[in-house]
């Protein structure tokens, strides 16, 4: 496989050049989890992967429950279809609470205070109700726990990965959070090696070409647990090398894809960079500290032919939106009407 064919096959098995979905539901489940920590930001990474979406058929999506957003694989924020909250909960939990319990620790958020903290959240959030942050944090104070040095933010985090809370309808412009068990009944839940087997194969389908590597960062796993993913589904997928380097794809995967001239304008944090360990092949080394600073925010990227080569932004002048581009470096024009699928 040729360097340069990575980037045109991402674009593909993410579903940003050929989608083959109808809902954002849809869009979810096929990309496994979407990083959601800036929230207008990741509604337009579900858009851009649904044709013909607008923000209000993304925001309808989250409102009903059948996308919610909460913390899982990694300690930050992701999209996820409601039928995969609870496995992936199971699965990536753990580690994520290993990551965060030196920092409980200092924040004396001992497992009483934890306890107490459910028992707030359940009785506040029960019988359908969707409370804003700052409503949580009042009936945290009213009981005496601390919220002070970002202890409210850990609180909620930690009620998340136990599945007691998520995401629930916009009030506005302000996120909610309600009772997961409320917003969606738990079903049966997969053992952890069928769990595992699942989501490699939901990386490997929708972010191929990856390498184990890759998978191991997105999903959160040690690359023990990585190698032991591939084997469990070894058999639906193909290896191929690109310089030292194997990658993994689907045996459909499109072989053809050099002739098409493509640019899209994708959001901050997007999968198409964010969900790989090495992103050299999209994103040359030169260009790095342009799309992404030295504190680990992902700017919003212009992509030609699967290559970033600039940001954007947008701006707005009264009545109307305009578009401001930043390429890296001076480069004809090749926009056509494929050009920024917005939501």
């Amino acid at each position: 496989m040729k360097p340069e064919d990575i980037g045109n096959i991402r674009l593909i098995s993410q579903q940003i050049a050929e989608s083959q979905f109808k809902t954002a539901r849809e869009v979810a489940g096929w990309m496994g989890a979407i990083q959601a920590q800036d929230y207008n930001m990741a509604k337009w990474a579900l858009g851009v992967r649904l044709p013909g979406s607008t923000a209000d058929i993304i925001q309808a999506a989250i409102d009903q429950g059948k996308i919610l957003r909460t913390h899982v694989l990694r300690p930050t924020w992701h999209f996820v279809s409601a039928d995969d909250i609870y496995w992936m909960l199971e699965l990536s939990a753990p580690r994520i609470k290993a990551f965060a319990k030196g920092r409980y620790k200092e924040l004396e958020l001992t497992a009483p205070v934890l306890l107490k903290s459910y028992s707030i959240l359940e009785k506040a959030l029960s019988g359908g109700k969707h409370l804003i942050r700052e409503e949580l944090v009042s009936e945290f104070n009213k009981a005496k726990i601390r919220t002070d040095d970002n202890r409210a933010a850990h609180l909620l985090m930690n009620a998340e990965l136990e599945g007691l809370i998520c995401s629930g309808a916009a009030k506005g412009k302000k996120q909610t959070y309600a009772l997961l068990e409320e917003r969606v009944p738990k079903p049966k839940s997969p053992d952890r090696e069928e769990a595992l087997a699942q989501l490699t194969i939901r990386y490997f389908t929708s972010h191929c070409p990856a390498t184990l590597e890759d998978f191991a960062w997105w999903a959160g796993l040690t690359l023990t647990d990585a190698r032991c993913g591939m084997e469990l589904v070894r058999s639906h997928f193909i290896s191929e090398k690109s310089g030292s380097q194997d990658y993994w794809l689907t045996d459909s995967y499109p072989h053809d894809n050099n002739n098409k001239t493509s640019v899209f304008l994708l959001p901050a944090f997007d999968e198409f960079t964010i969900s790989y360990k090495d992103r050299s092949a999209s994103l040359l080394l030169s260009d790095h500290k342009k799309a992404i600073s030295t504190n680990g925010l992902f700017r919003p990227l212009i992509v030609v032919n699967g290559k970033v080569t600039g940001l954007w932004k947008p701006v707005i002048r009264k009545d109307k939106v305009i578009i401001e581009t930043d390429f890296f470096k001076p480069h004809k024009q090749i926009f056509t009407n494929k050009a920024g699928k917005s939501s």
